[in-house]
């Protein structure tokens, strides 16, 4: 059984193909999908994406690249899904500070309310960082919330640490999976397997053992799980139950259990 925390399966990239993609997901074993809307333009299409399929779950948040045409009419939008949406999480959020024309203070405004949000609702946050990890971490202790995860992490151990003792669980990927990526891939090897999920962001970050001109799938799960269990000296068996385990703990929402066609699983 594995989890896949974070896939944009509502992406434009995959077309109306997403019944299809889910059958070839759970032929992969996976069970769950968080779906993280990242606008108030695709709030709806999240939740009728996740309603229709019952092993997808939302989360709605404004993504710190779209912080820039939000307004404070999208928070109040956003506190109606929140509270009627069955969500997940508030997702995917955070900052951006990688792309030097994004107005930071304006990153920073929405990704404080949206804390706000997540601790009155008392949801974990989905979060998206880029060059802003110790920003992050400061609004995270100014702002509790009861955690989350920190998506496609790429901090440094010392960062890792930070996020762990805040109740976050940090989020591995595609890019692991590229023999260059020398740092995240110990990073994944040495962090206790406790704090560990696993993700696609798919479409993006495409691993290693796919055209990098094709969109990621969330079937390819099993195959970044197989590199994690291998760096890691597990069984894909275990190292499936252990961060599925995890994801569980972290997004407790998501505790609903799906049957796997045919009682498919990943094996050992």
């Amino acid at each position: 059984m594995l989890t896949d925390t974070h896939c944009h399966l509502d992406a434009a990239e995959f077309g109306s193909d997403q019944d299809k993609l889910l059958r070839a997901a759970q032929a992969a074993g996976v069970t769950h999908i968080v779906v993280p809307a990242v606008e108030r333009a695709n709030f709806a299409s999240v939740r009728a994406l996740c309603e229709r399929l019952p092993a997808c779950f939302p989360a709605y948040g404004i993504h710190p690249m779209y912080a820039a045409h939000a307004d404070e009419n999208d928070l109040l939008v956003l506190r109606d899904y929140l509270r009627d949406g069955h969500p997940v999480a508030v997702g995917e959020i955070g900052l951006d500070f990688y792309i030097e024309h994004y107005d930071q203070k304006q990153q920073e405004y929405f990704f404080v309310e949206q804390l706000k949000l997540a601790r009155e609702f008392d949801l974990p946050v989905l979060l998206h960082i880029r060059r802003a990890q110790d920003t992050v971490l400061k609004h995270l202790r100014q702002i509790r919330v009861r955690g989350g995860i920190a998506h496609a992490f790429s901090g440094s151990r010392q960062q890792a640490d930070e996020f762990i003792k805040l109740g976050f669980r940090l989020g591995f990927g595609g890019a692991m999976t590229y023999p260059r990526a020398t740092r995240l891939r110990a990073l994944a090897a040495t962090l206790p397997l406790s704090s560990i999920v696993l993700e696609t962001d798919a479409p993006d970050i495409p691993p290693a053992f796919i055209d990098r001109t094709h969109p990621n799938k969330p079937e390819y799960l099993q195959r970044i799980a197989q590199t994690l269990a291998e760096l890691r000296d597990l069984s894909l068996a275990e190292l499936a139950q252990a961060t599925t385990e995890n994801a569980l703990a972290v997004l407790p929402k998501l505790n609903i259990p799906i049957e796997l066609p045919s009682g498919q699983a990943p094996s050992a």
